[in-house]
């Protein structure tokens, strides 16, 4: 064991033999004991996390010891230890007691994260290493050690950020443009009370993507629901993605966490994300416990105080998303005096709508683009140039789409910059 003195104090580091016989030894017990208990893919998974993430997190935790001192090693041994028994609890996953998850997944969750998040921090810090290298620029070499510390304030404010919902009331007004392609368009964002408008709107809480898990108990999803429920919307929406591993297997414990819900009869409606297809009678379960009806390819008409609505809700579909939603939409023709809304977990399909046919899709699935510039108030993410509609509202003709960033998150504490988001929507039709 090395030993580093600190003045009058001697303080003992671990080995670096015994912290990588240590990830070895998880990276071999890992995945024999999930094959066998849980099966292949979930054996691969495991591998692959601990391929990528552990060997990327322990050179860090080597440099930074050489930086800041011993106790990084200590830290970075208890959080490698951490991130095997909670890998491992994976197995057999359910939700935990708050101890377990304060001691045992955050900070193994963390040092996955880390690990994962090193892999292309490394590929960029040895490039610039080679660069002054090269033109021999030892004090810029020395200097650039202190951006070590970048991936662990990164990781630190991401979970700060994944662990705090930002709360909005978003105006959203139909017509305006008509872009021939998915497009942005304008919509308006209050951080209070919104200003007066010329006819009361249609007041919506969408809530996506919750994933019910140890980052989102129970008790948090429900103080979560009953917080939005203060704003007494006509309708509450829930489009998909209700579980993680260990909310799936917690029977019982959505249904608990959609309590609250129950004060809203006849005004709450759901649809099934691609996650709900993993426990499907779980979710039915949990909706059926709350009188929350689930539309699968199904419609529902309501009466609400902003007038009449006509809700189409689509069923998750990995392919033939054109052929699913055009007919889904040929079977439930808009309704005439009805506001017609489209919930449709992916914002992928919403280009398979045809044009004039729905006045505004809500979705989900794409947690807003996870990583981006939103926070600092700028629409840009890491998927502003993919064909996913990350966050906020777009047009294609004089459809309307709004993308919810996500009540939650599944699995790592990875939002940078894209905040989650509580918010109630203000819907007002195109004639207002």
């Amino acid at each position: 064991m090395r030993r580093l003195s600190y003045g009058p104090c001697v303080v003992q580091a671990p080995p670096t033999e015994l912290l990588s016989f240590l990830a070895a030894a998880v990276g071999v017990a890992l995945p024999l004991y999930a094959w066998r208990t849980r099966g292949g893919p979930f054996a691969i998974y495991a591998a692959v996390l601990v391929l990528f993430s552990f060997p990327a997190a322990l050179a860090l935790g080597h440099r930074l010891q050489e930086l800041l001192g011993p106790g990084v090693s200590w830290v970075f041994g208890y959080a490698l230890l951490a991130a095997g028994i909670n890998l491992s609890s994976l197995v057999r996953a359910r939700l935990r007691r708050r101890w377990y998850r304060y001691a045992v997944s955050f900070p193994g969750m963390a040092f996955v994260a880390l690990g994962l998040l090193c892999v292309p921090y490394f590929a960029i810090v040895l490039s610039i290493s080679a660069l002054f290298w090269i033109f021999d620029a030892h004090a810029a070499t020395a200097a650039l050690r202190w951006l070590d510390l970048l991936p662990v304030a990164i990781i630190l404010g991401s979970i700060a950020q994944s662990l705090h919902l930002r709360r909005e009331i978003v105006r959203v007004r139909l017509g305006g443009v008509e872009p021939d392609q998915v497009t942005r368009v304008p919509l308006e964002r209050f951080r209070k009370a919104s200003p007066a408008s010329e006819r009361r709107p249609l007041r919506v809480v969408q809530i996506t993507d919750p994933h019910l898990g140890p980052w989102q108990p129970v008790h948090r999803l429900q103080r979560r629901i009953t917080e939005l429920l203060k704003h007494e919307p006509d309708l509450v929406l829930l489009t998909g993605d209700f579980l993680t591993m260990e909310g799936r297997g917690s029977p019982g414990a959505l249904a608990d966490a959609f309590a609250p819900l129950r004060e809203m009869p006849g005004r709450c409606f759901a649809i099934f994300g691609n996650h709900d297809h993993e426990a499907p009678e779980e979710v039915r379960e949990a909706l059926r416990a709350n009188g929350i009806p689930l539309l699968i390819d199904e419609e529902a008409c309501v009466e609400t105080p902003a007038g009449r609505v006509q809700l189409v809700g689509a069923d998750y579909r990995h392919s033939e998303r054109a052929k699913h939603i055009q007919g889904l939409l040929e079977r439930y023709p808009r309704r005439e005096d009805h506001l017609r809304l489209f919930l449709l977990h992916d914002p992928l399909g919403f280009r398979e709508i045809p044009k004039g046919d729905v006045d505004l899709t809500l979705s989900g699935h794409t947690h807003g683009g996870q990583v981006g510039l939103v926070s600092i108030g700028l629409d840009w993410t890491v998927l502003s140039r993919s064909r996913w509609p990350d966050h906020g509202l777009f047009g294609h003709g004089r459809n309307r789409l709004y993308v919810h960033r996500g009540t939650g998150f599944y699995g790592f504490p990875l939002r940078m910059g894209v905040p989650g988001e509580a918010s109630l929507l203000e819907i007002i039709p195109e004639s207002a």
